[in-house]
C-alpha cells in the first residue's frame, strides 16, 4: 500500500493513479463533503464542520419534520441560502470531462449540493439525495422552491410538509441510485474515493465490495479497516488538477 503524504512525493502517487486509471476498463469515483469544501461549503465533521455547531438529530430529522417543522424549514433555508452563491470548482469539471471520455463509468456521491451535475456529470448517484429539489413529504409531488421558502401546502395534495428531496435522519437512502452505486462499485476495476471520512453508514461499506483497486484522494487519512492501494492526502480540487494533467501526458 502506497501512503502518499508528503508534496515531495505527491506527483510519484498521481502518476500511479493516472497509470492505475489507464489500465482500468471500468472507474467509479465517490465522493464526500471534502469534495465540495473548495466550492466553499463547509463539511459535516472536520473541525469547524455544520454538525459540530448543530446537532443534526435535531433539525434534520424526521421528527423535527413531523414536530417541529418551523424549526426544520428554517435550517433548511438556510442551508439553501448558502449555495446561492456556490459553484463547481475545477476538480468537479475535471471529474465530468472524465465522464465525458468515457474515462469514469459513474459518480456516487453523499453530497446533496448537485456540484456534479452542474459541471456536467450526467451518471451521477446522489445517496443522500438533492438539496436543490423540493418535493411533498406526504405524497412525493415534486414542487417549487419558492413554495417551500413561503411555507406554501402542497399545490396536489394540500400537505403542509413539503422538504428538500434529501435523507434525513430516520429514513433509508433512495433505492435507485444507492442499488446503482452498488452495481457499479462491485464491476469497477478502480474505485476513487474522495473527500471522505468513511465515518457514515452505510456509504462507509461501498469501498468494501470492490473486488478492483481502490484508491484515496482526501485531506486527511482514514484510519479504518480499508486496504487502498494509494493515498493522496491534500485538497480534492489540487490533486484532481494534477491528475488530469498527468493522465493526459501518458
Amino acid at each position: 500500500m502506497a501512503n502518499i503524504y508528503t508534496d515531495d512525493v505527491m506527483q510519484e502517487g498521481i502518476k500511479a493513479l493516472a497509470r492505475l486509471m489507464k489500465e482500468s476498463d471500468s472507474i467509479v469515483v465517490l465522493t464526500g463533503a471534502g469534495m465540495d469544501t473548495e466550492s466553499n461549503i463547509p463539511d459535516f465533521r472536520g473541525k469547524d464542520g455544520l454538525w459540530r455547531k448543530i446537532d443534526p438529530r435535531l433539525v434534520a430529522s424526521v421528527d423535527t419534520l413531523e414536530e417541529n417543522y418551523s424549526m426544520f424549514r428554517e435550517f433548511y433555508i438556510e442551508r439553501i441560502n448558502r449555495l446561492k452563491d456556490v459553484a463547481p470548482h475545477e476538480g468537479h469539471y475535471v471529474l465530468a470531462d472524465f465522464e465525458e471520455k468515457g474515462i469514469i463509468k459513474s459518480i456516487a456521491t453523499q453530497n446533496v449540493s448537485a456540484l456534479h451535475k452542474l459541471a456536467g456529470s450526467k451518471n451521477v448517484n446522489e445517496l443522500h439525495g438533492n438539496i436543490r429539489s423540493i418535493r411533498c413529504n406526504n405524497c412525493n409531488q415534486e414542487a417549487k422552491i419558492d413554495d417551500f421558502f413561503n411555507n406554501h401546502k402542497c399545490a396536489y395534495c394540500g400537505s403542509s410538509f413539503l422538504r428538500p428531496n434529501v435523507v434525513l435522519f430516520g429514513e433509508a437512502l433512495p433505492a435507485v441510485p444507492w442499488d446503482s452505486a452498488q452495481s457499479d462499485i462491485r464491476n469497477t476495476d478502480l474505485l476513487i474515493v474522495i473527500g471522505t471520512s468513511l465515518e457514515v453508514s452505510p456509504v462507509n461499506q461501498l469501498p468494501l465490495l470492490t473486488r478492483g483497486k481502490l484508491t484515496l484522494i482526501n485531506n486527511e487519512d482514514v484510519y479504518a479497516y480499508y486496504d487502498f492501494d494509494i493515498k493522496l492526502i491534500g485538497k480534492a480540487k489540487d490533486i484532481l488538477i494534477r491528475l488530469r494533467d498527468a493522465y493526459n501526458r501518458i
